[in-house]
């Protein structure tokens, strides 16, 4: 799989006539297998990027590809989690799970087949039939990423998918992701506005200027997970990315 991301630029019409930018120039090559992390902060258009490698939204200018086919519409080598889970309040967590599968067609013993899978991967199999309502947040959000799992996309792509969890839950959610991402191989681009875990989770830190989003810089971390925010290396990268993101070109304030 690659995907790659050339000269983007996004803007958008204010009040029919300004033109507000929201992207500049973004290019980056993602390798298979790699998790990304996109650090940036609120207004500067990592939603919006996001949303552009999704097919959701169109750049002005640029263009995404993934395998070198160009992404102007959903597809299903990419999958979206959100914040807010946008799980269905009305399905069982099961059917929840299944709604893509529905879509694509797949017949309901292979999609029963593949939402025991997904289930079992994270745990859960004991709430296959319980309702959004009756589960945690953290269980929710859980749900969203066995959901968007289960159509085997290429790439997932997450917003902020822990930003309104307590800290304890967000902590637990991280060690999750990091064990399916494991268990999966999959790419994920994974959006946060928390130095702390994207250097807990990334393989390279996406840093984006205030808007209009630019690259500011693109931090490699190679040490190994699972990683010990106590650890003397895991200050000296934290460190690092504070000292990178507080330079003025790169400054979050």
């Amino acid at each position: 799989m690659t995907l790659t991301i050339e000269n983007l630029s996004k803007q958008f019409v204010k009040n029919g006539e300004e033109l507000v930018e929201a992207l500049v120039d973004i290019s980056v090559d993602v390798r298979d297998g790699e998790f990304i992390c996109i650090l940036g902060p609120s207004g500067c258009g990592k939603t919006t990027l996001l949303r552009i490698i999704a097919g959701l939204d169109h750049p002005t200018s640029g263009t995404v590809r993934i395998d070198g086919t160009v992404i102007d519409r959903p597809n299903r080598k990419l999958g979206m989690i959100f914040q807010d889970y946008s799980l269905y309040p009305w399905r069982t967590v099961n059917e929840n799970i299944a709604f893509g599968l529905e879509i694509q067609g797949v017949v309901e013993e292979e999609r029963a087949g593949i939402v025991q899978k997904y289930l079992a991967l994270t745990g859960l199999s004991e709430f296959g039939t319980s309702y959004p309502y009756e589960l945690s947040g953290g269980m929710r959000q859980r749900i969203a990423v066995v959901r968007a799992l289960a159509v085997d996309p290429k790439v997932l792509l997450m917003d902020e998918p822990f930003g309104a969890l307590d800290a304890q839950t967000r902590n637990k959610l991280q060690y999750d992701l990091l064990d399916i991402w494991g268990k999966t191989k999959k790419t994920i681009l994974f959006v946060t506005h928390s130095v702390d875990e994207a250097v807990f989770l990334a393989d390279r830190i996406l840093v984006l200027t205030p808007r209009p989003g630019r690259i500011c810089d693109v931090i490699p971390v190679d040490h190994p997970h699972p990683r010990d925010r106590t650890s003397v290396e895991f200050a000296k990268v934290r460190r690092y990315v504070l000292d990178m993101i507080n330079q003025p070109k790169c400054s979050l304030s």
